[in-house]
């Protein structure tokens, strides 16, 4: 009932309802004695109904305002066991105790939101890590009881299961330090151009690796260079745009159709300092309803948590497993410290994923006398 007549939701202020309720038991106090002076009521049954009336309106107004914060204290008893989807429906107030209410919301669904991150960060770890251990479970126990034999075949089996294992874990430990905040820049101005040919020599040399230890290879995509103009330097911390640019173009080369061509490109940004790269592939590109979520944690670019894929998403080029769906969360972490800007752009064929980092921040002189 309180709820539905509001009766000093019209006032801005707790303080405003308070001497509205003082002004109130006055006004009704004189009336009554004004009734009693003109007629032969007598004083003491004056001072009864006085009395009684400003402990009605006293008591309609303190229900009134201590309404919301009855139902804070049971939506925290709520939250308190664990349920973080009620609300405070007070915020419509217009009062403190809606300023107090609308923030409480919004207390109430980030929690709501960790909550959330928290249990799909557990399931889909756990999902992630199971794979790899579960094969490598099988290849141990085959060897163990005779069903194969321990030949170079089978140990490649083993090893490519436990580097499997091993990018998972950098994975994770790189996502620590990301949501810890512990992750300090060190910038340095490197000319662009030897420092991309050397993160592609080591793509194609990985590519090699994995093909040699008998992992799904992909060593007929064909990786390029386009810098201009080839003198292009850049201020950025070498490891932190190593990790940018080694996830993106591992994340292309995954997706890419079979004998496809990844392109880095690296241009001038429109500030002074900045730098502007992009990594195109020629797969299936993201659909535009998709690209607001392709950075986010163990997206896996059209897997769905079960392994399966989804239809009209991303799906991985022949020979790829799909990945652990962090590299390009980890690839946002790193430019967000640079203060850059990574997004998927318009591209008439396949993927292109662009990366802006501003220069360095301008030095401030020292002020003359």
């Amino acid at each position: 009932m309180w709820e539905a007549l509001r009766p000093f939701d019209p006032y801005r202020s707790v303080k405003a309802a308070l001497g509205a309720l003082v002004v109130g038991s006055v006004i009704i106090t004189t009336l009554l004695i004004f009734v009693a002076m003109h007629s032969d009521t007598e004083l003491r049954v004056i001072t009864i109904f006085s009395v009684i009336a400003s402990l009605l309106i006293t008591q309609f107004v303190a229900n009134g305002l201590t309404a919301p914060l009855d139902e804070m204290t049971d939506v925290t008893r709520a939250m308190a066991n664990g349920d973080y989807t009620r609300r405070v429906r007070a915020a419509q107030r217009r009062d403190e105790f809606g300023d107090l209410a609308s923030a409480f919301n919004r207390m109430a669904a980030d929690l709501e939101a960790v909550d959330t991150h928290r249990k799909e960060l557990v399931a889909n770890v756990s999902h992630e890590l199971r794979t790899p251990i579960a094969a490598l479970r099988a290849v141990l126990e085959n060897v163990v009881d005779g069903v194969s034999e321990a030949d170079p075949e089978t140990m490649r089996v083993a090893l490519r299961q436990t580097q499997r294992l091993g990018r998972l874990v950098e994975q994770l430990l790189d996502l620590s330090r990301l949501d810890n905040g512990v992750v300090p820049l060190h910038a340095r101005r490197f000319e662009v151009w030897p420092y991309l040919a050397g993160i592609l020599k080591e793509a194609s040399m990985a590519k090699g690796a994995e093909s040699h230890s008998g992992a799904h290879t992909r060593k007929d995509v064909h990786l390029n260079l386009d810098v201009s103009p080839p003198e292009l330097t850049a201020h950025a911390d070498a490891e932190r745009l190593h990790q940018v640019m080694a996830n993106l173009i591992d994340n292309a080369v995954k997706h890419s159709p079979a004998h496809g061509r990844v392109t880095v490109r690296a241009r001038r940004g429109d500030g002074s300092g900045s730098l502007e790269l992009e990594v195109l592939d020629e797969g299936p590109g993201i659909p535009e309803a998709e690209r607001h979520r392709v950075f986010e944690r163990f997206n896996r670019g059209g897997l769905s948590p079960d392994g399966s894929a989804d239809a009209g998403r991303r799906r991985p080029g022949p020979g790829s497993d799909g990945g652990t769906g962090l590299g390009l969360a980890i690839a946002r972490w790193a430019v967000d410290l640079h203060g850059g800007r990574i997004r998927v752009a318009e591209s008439p064929r396949g993927c292109r994923i662009k990366v802006s980092l501003p220069g360095p921040a301008p030095e401030s002189k020292p002020a003359t006398p």
